[in-house]
């Protein structure tokens, strides 16, 4: 289970690494209104990585929940683990697309990402009912 857990950590971690990418794409950056300064910004990937650090923030409660789902309904470990693993993978090139303008790589990336949260959750529901 540890592998799982290791995920979801890496999860939590994602959003921060892409908006530190976005950031280290423009000048200036106002530390007293990150808000307001990332709102002002024009350079594509100073928004792309905002966007991609908005969306890894809105992936990570279901993700998180879908493992500890699993977990506790009894799910095989290993088949936790893989579609944990997965997920990261999917996660990290859905960032990645998200940098590189590849929006139909992009939106492929989340929906198989997305696809690892909904197969923890029915087998949990399915391992319990």
């Amino acid at each position: 289970m540890a592998i799982a857990y290791w995920c979801i950590l890496i999860a939590a971690v994602l959003p921060y690494v892409w908006a530190g990418v976005g950031k280290s794409a423009a000048r200036g950056y106002d530390n007293r209104d990150p808000r307001g300064w990332v709102a002002k910004q024009t350079h594509p990937r100073t928004q792309r990585g905002n966007a991609a650090h908005l969306n890894a923030f809105e992936a990570f409660a279901p993700f998180a929940a879908a493992v500890l789902m699993a977990q506790t309904a009894g799910v095989d470990p290993g088949r936790i683990a893989t579609l944990a693993v997965v997920f990261i993978v999917f996660r990290l090139l859905h960032g990645m697309f998200y940098l590189a303008d590849k929006h139909l790589l992009r939106s492929l990336s989340w929906t198989g990402g997305i696809g690892c949260v909904v197969a923890l959750m029915i087998q949990a529901a399915l391992r319990v009912a």
